[in-house]
């Protein structure tokens, strides 16, 4: 298990849902599209931030052929608003001098003028050919540093993909492997949440044991952090109690105090409660909000919300349809109202007899509305991330489309949309 993998299609469960109201019209501009080589990005995993006036973000691959990723290492890149895109930094991987990282999954954040973030390989380790992720920085003019090389095992995290958070000064993350449980594979470990200062003094924070019928715990975080005074929120995609078809679990909720007092305040069921949330939570006024990829009333996901005690209510099932399918990306609040991403499902043409995925908003009541579907030609396809809004502009990259690179289906693109 290198890697996070959710199932695209889960078991569709016949009840009652809210009819999606057709797409508005909204404007969507591609801001750049990737062309991946030796020069640019490919392939855009997570969303973006905003700095004096610039969007930054990372992509998985791109840049030079790099023997400490076996292929390309991805990159840090800038984009403003009007569409003049610059990469800021090239990772290695984990060879060569800096030993600095690869294929970072995350987004960064913004502390201080500085930018933090993590790759999901690289670093220095002498068990990992590829290395089991880095904690990095990067200055807004290209100069990285590595704050923390995971060494994966019992007692280090490894294959982090989440965003960072700022918890007073001290970075706090989650990493998909690594920590002293078993129940996810011999040698594998489920999964931990763990700190680092600015200055590279790592720590792991809480451990999970992971694996339905292992006492419900959680396991294997793909999602960042949110902290609500001084307590930590976050999803896990496996973990749980049994439910459905899946040995794993499906997903839950939980709590992590900084001291590591973990616990977890609700396990989906995989039925129309929700399946697989692989997305940070959002606090709106006292209630959290997420996806999850899986189940729901007809199985493509669902938007829910849960209380800070654990009562979990579904406010949008998806239909897999024109509505959108499968989201795993967090939401935003714009004004009140939910924006978010779906990586598959909208309209469908030869191109994605699927869909390709969709930008949609959804009220606290429940009706969604799709703001803009993905065409899979140069407007690009498959938003994996979350939304970033910018005054009444919504941003956001896409995994693919944006042109005919990259075996034909397009490097990904930095997009806008005007709700």
């Amino acid at each position: 298990m290198n890697g996070l993998f959710i199932p695209m299609l889960t078991v569709v469960l016949a009840t009652s849902f809210i009819a999606a109201v057709p797409a508005s019209g909204a404007s969507e501009a591609v801001l750049h599209s990737f062309s991946g080589g030796v020069d640019d990005g490919a392939a855009p995993y997570a969303g973006l931030t905003y700095l004096g006036g610039t969007l930054y973000g990372t992509t998985s691959s791109g840049g030079p052929i790099e023997a400490g990723c076996a292929s390309t290492c991805g990159t840090v890149f800038s984009v403003t608003p009007a569409g003049v895109e610059k990469v800021v930094y090239f990772f290695q991987g984990s060879s060569g001098s800096e030993s600095d990282g690869g294929s970072p999954k995350s987004g960064l954040i913004d502390v201080g003028g500085t930018l933090y973030g993590t790759t999901y390989i690289g670093g220095v380790d002498a068990y990992a050919t590829l290395g089991y992720g880095t904690v990095f920085s990067v200055t807004p003019n290209g100069t990285e540093r590595v704050l923390h090389a995971f060494y994966g095992g019992y007692a280090d995290g490894s294959y982090p993909s989440a965003n960072l958070v700022n918890v007073g000064g001290v970075l706090y993350g989650t990493t998909q492997q690594g920590g002293g449980s078993s129940n996810c594979g011999a040698g594998v470990g489920c999964g931990m949440v763990f700190a680092t200062t600015r200055t590279g003094i790592e720590g792991v924070v809480s451990v999970f044991r992971g694996g339905a019928g292992y006492g419900g715990s959680s396991a294997s975080p793909s999602s960042s952090l949110i902290d609500i005074d001084g307590t930590l929120y976050g999803t896990t995609p496996y973990g749980g109690s049994i439910c459905g078809t899946s040995s794993l679990g499906c997903g839950a909720v939980f709590t992590v105090t900084p001291a590591g007092d973990e616990k977890d305040i609700y396990y989906f069921k995989g039925g129309s409660d929700g399946a697989y949330p692989s997305a940070s939570l959002i606090n709106v006024g006292g209630t959290l909000y997420g996806t999850t990829f899986g189940g729901g009333a007809h199985g493509y996901g669902t938007v829910f919300s849960v209380t800070e005690t654990g009562a979990e209510t579904v406010v949008y099932s998806f239909k897999g349809d024109s509505d959108g399918a499968d989201p795993s990306a967090a939401l935003v609040d714009v004004n009140g109202k939910l924006y978010g991403t779906t990586d598959y499902g909208g309209r469908k043409s030869a191109t994605c007899p699927i869909g390709c995925g969709t930008v949609f908003s959804v009220t606290k009541k429940g009706v969604e509305k799709v703001v803009y579907s993905f065409q899979g030609g140069t407007d690009g396809a498959l938003p994996f991330a979350s939304l970033i809004g910018v005054g009444a502009t919504l941003y956001g990259t896409t995994w693919e489309g944006g042109g005919t690179g990259c075996g034909g289906n397009g490097c990904g693109t930095v997009f806008s949309v005007t709700p």
